[in-house]
């Protein structure tokens, strides 16, 4: 199978299947879900809506957050993965968003960088789910999946990934279609056992169809 026609049967099986796709990270504020997303890093969504509401509580500015300290801060986080590196790095991120940015999220995704926590990852989240672009964030589940289906060939990091997704995902579709990867490889292309008997794309699956995990 070409890699123009398996795109084009995972998209509109998405489509049709998924329709409007969203995060699972709760917030209510662009600062709240940079906060989570910086705290989601090798952590499930479901750990993060537990400990973020407290946190946005205590912190519903950043700079409120930038008025604590990495012990206050690390306080409220302490149950998710690396609290200590995460707690010094909202920390130095709310001090830069509140003094170089006022505060405000930027939309660019070389800006989001510069911030303390934000790799390239987190950046794309950002601009995706907040402004809309036209940007693949590569987590884990992204990279599994795309590798397993055959969206991707011989990628060996998340910037290959990345790369060789959007060149063949439609521009307007490259924000949804994270989404897509993401809830996909976390519910049914899962890493141990993946569910292939109940998924929808088995068609254009390159995995399913060679009858190994690659």
């Amino acid at each position: 199978m070409r890699k123009p026609e398996r795109f084009k049967g995972v998209i509109e099986w998405f489509m049709e299947n998924m329709p409007s796709p969203v995060t699972e990270l709760n917030y209510s504020s662009d600062y709240e879900l940079l906060v989570a997303v910086i705290l989601s890093a090798q952590c499930t969504d479901k750990r993060i809506n537990i400990v973020t509401p407290p946190l946005f509580q205590a912190f519903p500015t950043p700079m409120d957050m930038a008025a604590s300290s990495v012990e206050e801060i690390y306080s409220y986080i302490r149950s998710v993965s690396y609290p200590n590196n995460k707690a010094k790095n909202l920390y130095s991120m709310a001090e830069r968003l509140s003094t170089v940015y006022g505060g405000v999220v930027p939309d660019d995704v070389q800006e989001l960088q510069t911030l303390a926590g934000v790799g390239r990852k987190t950046a794309n989240v950002i601009v995706s789910v907040l402004f809309g672009q036209a940007a693949m964030a590569v987590d884990t589940h992204v990279f599994r999946v795309s590798n397993r289906i055959g969206l991707t060939t011989n990628s060996k990091t998340p910037l290959q990934t990345e790369l060789q997704l959007i060149k063949y995902i439609p521009e307007d579709k490259v924000a949804t279609a994270h989404h897509w990867l993401i809830l996909h490889g976390r519910y049914v292309c899962v890493a141990r056992s993946p569910k292939c008997d109940v998924c929808g794309l088995s068609l254009w699956c390159k995995m399913n169809n060679s009858k190994k995990i690659r």
